[in-house]
């Protein structure tokens, strides 16, 4: 006999303000307890020392909560001349120390312009990233180094916000898997002196937006299950970058049973994924096979048991 999922089946995106000082798997937990949901997930870490956006994923939404794993980002951190730490955070231990020489508005934004552009980045120690089954961060504690290969990642633009000679405030829009933390060391080191970031902030996830954000205590605030529910964004706007193909009962009928279905697929090519929708109303991903049948990729539970 099947285990029955301990609590309710609340499915939709939550975009969290992740708070200062908390992990994001902390603030998931939160959230899923506050929405008493089954099941929930996030769309990519932040560190606990970052705040800002944090699409958390609730229910059916964490089949597609991948989708978000390539979006682009936008960051406003702080960097802090002349300190150098083992993170490169202001949480880290201080190694290295350094005069800042004097420098102007225009000499940081001369340095910028070679950190804009397609860029090689060497990953820190202190990620998420594995290296032999463990993750970077648990060799870094234990004191250990290993070798990372240069990624290369899409700064789009870094633009300058303000400049206070050893301090300056940065606006980043980047690709996936670019660290901020790593922009910032390697700025410090083309202006001769180091630094580290003190603050971060996420901004811009994908399509998602800051000011659609809310805070853990906003949540609370709300009167009951009613309540928070309303605040949900539909589970497709995960996806709502793919193409959109309107299924008829026949389609619908053997998709739900894991058929191919003959279904109109315009200009789309063969194995592009598309959004399917039957009576106005989203039932999951197909994966186009031919110039008209689609196969289903990913589908709502309700479906794939109707």
């Amino acid at each position: 006999m099947a285990r029955q999922r301990r609590g309710l089946p609340v499915n939709g995106v939550l975009l969290l303000d992740k708070p200062k000082g908390v992990s994001s798997n902390h603030a998931l937990q939160r959230v899923r307890r506050l929405f008493q949901a089954q099941k929930a997930g996030h769309t990519g870490t932040l560190d606990p020392m970052a705040t800002g956006l944090l699409p958390i994923c609730l229910g059916e939404a964490t089949k597609f909560s991948s989708h978000l794993l390539e979006a682009d980002k936008v960051y406003r951190t702080r960097v802090e001349l002349g300190v150098i730490t083992d993170t490169g955070d202001a949480e880290g231990t201080i190694i290295e120390q350094h005069e800042v020489p004097s420098l102007s508005v225009d000499d940081v934004e001369a340095v910028l312009t070679r950190f804009r552009g397609e860029i090689d980045q060497v990953p820190p120690m202190y990620s998420a990233l594995k290296h032999q089954g463990k993750k970077l961060y648990e060799l870094a504690r234990e004191g250990k180094q290993v070798e990372r290969a240069a990624r290369r990642v899409s700064v789009y633009d870094a633009r300058l916000l303000s400049f206070e000679g050893t301090a300056f405030e940065l606006e980043v829009s980047c690709s996936k898997g670019t660290y901020i933390r790593t922009l910032a060391e390697d700025i410090g080191q083309a202006l001769g002196c180091g630094a580290h970031i003190s603050q971060l902030r996420r901004l811009k996830t994908g399509p998602f937006l800051a000011d659609a954000m809310w805070t853990l205590e906003a949540l609370e605030a709300l009167a009951d299950q009613a309540a928070l529910e309303a605040e949900l964004m539909p589970v497709d706007v995960l996806v709502d970058h793919l193409p959109l193909l309107t299924v008829d009962d026949t389609a619908h009928s053997r998709l739900a049973h894991g058929q191919p279905a003959a279904l109109e697929t315009g200009a789309l090519a063969a194995d592009e994924v598309a959004r399917l929708y039957y009576a106005e109303t989203f039932i999951g991903l197909g994966v186009v096979k031919g110039a008209q049948e689609v196969a289903p990729k990913r589908l709502l539970s309700t479906v794939a048991i109707s």
